[in-house]
């Protein structure tokens, strides 16, 4: 249904608008986020592409919904199991984000998660710690104390020790990223559930 409104949108946004407008780069953006939702990842990229094209061509080269481009096509190609592809993507995102916002901005947090998650698939857990650490500090200064943010921090980090064999150190990290989760989300919230496991 999201789908059918979005091609809809677009069919009207193509006929009204120049094929380098900004709305249509939103639109295809839109088409793509549901197809990446959906699994179909070749869909998913091609219109994150049409987008990006299009956001290229009418922005300046820094500009925030470039990187917005970039990170969405990472997200595909991590959703892929494309982990050098994801992280090529995630780093062009970030370092527009570097440039381009306040260094506590949110969007930062998210680049650096990103690109930690990349690593921490990649096995190198060092470095995903050392990503997930930047990116919880960035979120602990711009988000309110009991974000859902700020949970999924703590739980990043608590899966990377994990991993590494260091159990009371995750546990440390699942008990906040809990107490975050118990104050911020309704019971029958399923990240709740899963951080009772």
């Amino acid at each position: 249904y999201t789908l059918e409104i979005y091609e809809k949108t677009h069919k009207i946004f193509e006929k009204a608008l120049p094929s380098n407008h900004p709305s249509l780069a939103t639109s295809y953006n839109n088409i793509g986020g549901v197809y990446n939702v959906m699994g179909d990842y070749s869909k998913a990229l091609e219109f994150y592409e049409k987008s990006h094209k299009i956001r290229e061509e009418a922005l300046r080269p820094n500009h925030p919904s470039l990187a917005t481009s970039y990170n969405n096509i990472g997200q595909v190609y991590n959703n892929m199991g494309d982990c050098s592809k994801a992280l090529e993507f995630y780093e062009k995102a970030h370092q527009i984000r570097e440039k381009a916002l306040p260094p506590n901005h949110p969007d930062l947090a998210t680049s650096y998660n990103n690109i930690g998650e990349v690593y921490h698939t990649m096995g190198d857990f060092l470095k995903a710690l050392e990503c997930y650490e930047k990116s919880h500090k960035i979120r602990e200064k711009a988000l309110p104390p009991n974000h859902p943010d700020l949970a999924i921090s703590y739980n990043n980090m608590g899966i990377v020790y994990f991993d590494m064999g260091d159990y009371s150190k995750a546990l440390e990290f699942y008990e906040k990223a809990h107490k975050i989760y118990e104050k911020a989300l309704p019971p029958n919230h399923p990240n709740l559930a899963t951080s009772h496991t």
